[in-house]
């Protein structure tokens, strides 16, 4: 099958590599000159046989606005645009309007595995009407891991893209109790080997995982990660799966929790421990640090 591709970062390269050794054709556009394989976007849609598809990795919002954006004027009815990027539902139910409205349909798919996807496959979560979907589907094939699972056809337009959302939700809250545990058995005396007691639970037991095997990678390159500071990034799909618990009133502790711990972990000298300590002080003497 014959696919462009918009966006070769470290996972739109990967899946290029991915689908041409699953035996595709991929035409692949990148803003960098040296990882782009045609020198513009147009160029990119005129490699491509009708009834063409993109596939777009870029980041969310803006970025991908524009693409989307360029596409509507570029490409024929009954081509389809799918946005692999991490995009908020709701902005694909917004694109597969405007795409819509020219004759182009449209597939969100959100896509975990990272840098390890060349290697191991990417899970695919996707979204949008069944014709389009089936129709790619030699596209999903080559890019899931092997096996039966690892690709689903969540629903309509944006349940890809919520699917996904939801899955990095529980990834902040897993993260969220490894780093947990982590911490309090570096904390007390009588284990003196941590690291081992990660490794050892990788086999056997119920909280064996992925993470758990990356959290033993980890401490085997920095066993008490001295080297790093204590500071977390989110990628913004934390914060929508918190908004849309709220929106249907669904309690999620846990991830709202570990989204939190995020922004806590911003602060060099948190001002709400300020305030703790003060009011502990108050209400009990307790010690307080001074600077």
């Amino acid at each position: 099958m014959q696919i462009g591709l918009v966006g070769l970062g470290k996972m739109g390269g990967n899946m290029r590599e991915r689908l041409r050794n699953a035996g595709h054709t991929v035409v692949g556009y990148d803003t960098d000159p040296d990882l782009s394989d045609v020198p513009s976007l147009a160029d990119l849609v005129d490699r491509l046989d009708a009834p063409r598809t993109v596939w777009v990795m870029v980041p969310a919002g803006h970025a991908t606005q524009t693409v989307i954006d360029q596409l509507g004027g570029l490409l024929k009815p009954y081509d389809i645009v799918v946005d692999g990027g991490n995009s908020r539902w709701t902005d694909d139910e917004k694109h597969a309007k405007e795409l819509g409205a020219h004759g182009i349909g449209f597939v969100d798919a959100g896509v975990s595995g990272g840098v390890w996807g060349l290697q191991n496959g990417y899970a695919l979560m996707v979204g949008g009407e069944k014709e389009h979907v089936d129709r790619l589907r030699p596209i999903f094939e080559a890019l899931k891991p092997e096996g039966p699972y690892g690709f689903v056809h969540a629903g309509k337009v944006g349940a890809g893209h919520f699917s996904k959302m939801v899955h990095n939700g529980i990834e902040y809250a897993m993260m969220q109790a490894y780093a947990e545990g982590w911490e309090l058995l570096e904390k007390v005396s009588s284990v003196d080997n941590v690291r081992d007691v990660y490794r050892s639970w990788q086999d056997g037991t119920v909280i064996r995982s992925w993470l758990l095997e990356l959290a033993v990678a980890a401490l085997d390159e920095d066993e008490h990660l001295e080297k790093l500071k204590g500071f977390a990034q989110d990628s913004g799909e934390g914060r929508w799966t918190v908004e849309a618990a709220i929106e249907n009133a669904v309690p999620l502790p846990a991830i709202t929790s570990s989204l939190f711990a995020r922004f806590a972990s911003r602060q060099d000298d948190s001002p709400q421990m300020k305030m703790i300590a003060a009011l502990r002080n108050q209400f009990g003497g307790h010690a307080v640090e001074s600077k």
